[in-house]
C-alpha cells in the first residue's frame, strides 16, 4: 500500500507559559501530522509527504525529520527563493491553542506551479492521496484546479482520495470561496475525515445529521465525522459503535484531528472493521492531546 499526503509543513514554535517553561521548536502541519501518525500506526505502509520547501538549512532539517519518521521525501519540491512557513502556538490552561502565522510567502504556496518537477501526475501510482482544506487554501488557484482535474482522472483509474476539510477562515479570501472549493473536493472524495465544528462553521448547517446527509449526497461512502470528546460518527454506514472514553488528560489539543486521521487510515488500510478504525483514531487522538506539541515522542 502506498499513500501520498499533500500539504504544508511549517516550523512550529510553542511559546513558553507564564512560568517560562514549555517552549519548544519543532515541525508540524496538518497533513504532515497525519502522515506521521499513519506511518507510526502501520510501518509497513509506504507514506510519502508531498510539499515544497526551500534550499535553506531549516528546510534540510525538516526533510531529515520526515525521514526520521519513515516518510518518503522523494516528492518534495525545492525552491531556492523560498523558505518554510512558521507558526507560534499559545496554550491556555485547558490546553486549547491559538496560533500566529507567518506563511504568506512560504515555499508550499508554490507547490505544483511551474517550473515544477513535482506535478500531480507523479501521484498516479499511489493507492490513496490524502489532503485537506488547508492544502487547498495554500495552493495557488491554478494549482488547485490542476490537482482537482488530476484527482478526477486518478479516481477513474481506481485511486482513492481521503480528505479532511480542516477549515481555517484566515487562509481563505472569504467564506463563499472556501465553501465552493471545499464542496468541489468533497465531490472528489472517497474517504471523508471532517470535524463537525469545521463543517458547521463553513456550511452553516443545524447539526451532525445535516452534515452526514450532505456528505452522503456528495457520494461519500466511507469515513468519520469527528466530534472531539464525544467520539466520531461513521460516514456512509450504520454500525454498532464502540465506547469512546474521554482522554485521561488534556495538555495540548494540537493535532487531535490529524492524529485521528492517521490512525484511522492505518486501520482502514489494514482491512479492519469500521468500528475498529473509529476506535483506533479516537485512541490515538486521546493519547496525542495528553502531551505537548503536534508530534509526540514515540
Amino acid at each position: 500500500m502506498r499513500v501520498a499526503s499533500i500539504g504544508e509543513c511549517m516550523i512550529e514554535l510553542t511559546l513558553p507559559r507564564e512560568d517560562g517553561e514549555g517552549s519548544r521548536v519543532g515541525f508540524a502541519g496538518d497533513t504532515c501530522n497525519a502522515a506521521i501518525y499513519l506511518k507510526r500506526s502501520a510501518p509497513e505502509i509506504e507514506v510519502a509527504y508531498v510539499t515544497a520547501l526551500g534550499t535553506d538549512p531549516l528546510s534540510a532539517r525538516m526533510i531529515a525529520f520526515f525521514e526520521s519518521e519513515g516518510l518518503d521525501t522523494g516528492l518534495i519540491e525545492r525552491r531556492a527563493d523560498r523558505v518554510p512557513g512558521l507558526y507560534a502556538i499559545s496554550l491556555d490552561e485547558k490546553g486549547e491553542r491559538s496560533f500566529t502565522y507567518w506563511r504568506d510567502t512560504s515555499a508550499a504556496r508554490t507547490l505544483f506551479l511551474p517550473p515544477a518537477e513535482v506535478t500531480p501526475e507523479r501521484l498516479a501510482d499511489f493507492d490513496i492521496v490524502y489532503l485537506s482544506g488547508i492544502t487547498l487554501a495554500v495552493l495557488a488557484p491554478e494549482a488547485r484546479a490542476g490537482l482537482a482535474a488530476f484527482l478526477d482522472r486518478y479516481r477513474r483509474r481506481g485511486g482513492r482520495v481521503a480528505f479532511d476539510s480542516n477549515y481555517r477562515p484566515r487562509l481563505w479570501p472569504d467564506r463563499a470561496t472556501a465553501r465552493r472549493e471545499i464542496a468541489a473536493f468533497w465531490a472528489l472524495t472517497d474517504i471523508a475525515l471532517p470535524s463537525l465544528d469545521d463543517e458547521l462553521a463553513l456550511f452553516g448547517e443545524a447539526g451532525e445529521a445535516a452534515v452526514l446527509t450532505r456528505l452522503a449526497a456528495a457520494g461519500i461512502r466511507r469515513g468519520a465525522l469527528k466530534r472531539g470528546a464525544d467520539g466520531p460518527l461513521p460516514i456512509g454506514g450504520d454500525f454498532r459503535l464502540p465506547a469512546f472514553p474521554p482522554a485521561a488528560r488534556v495538555v495540548d489539543t494540537t493535532a487531535a484531528g490529524d492524529s485521528f486521521n492517521g490512525a484511522y487510515l492505518a486501520a482502514l488500510l489494514r482491512g479492519e472493521s469500521e468500528p475498529a478504525c473509529l476506535a483506533a483514531g479516537h485512541a490515538m487522538a486521546s493519547e496525542v492531546i495528553g502531551q505537548p506539541g503536534a508530534i509526540i515522542p514515540r
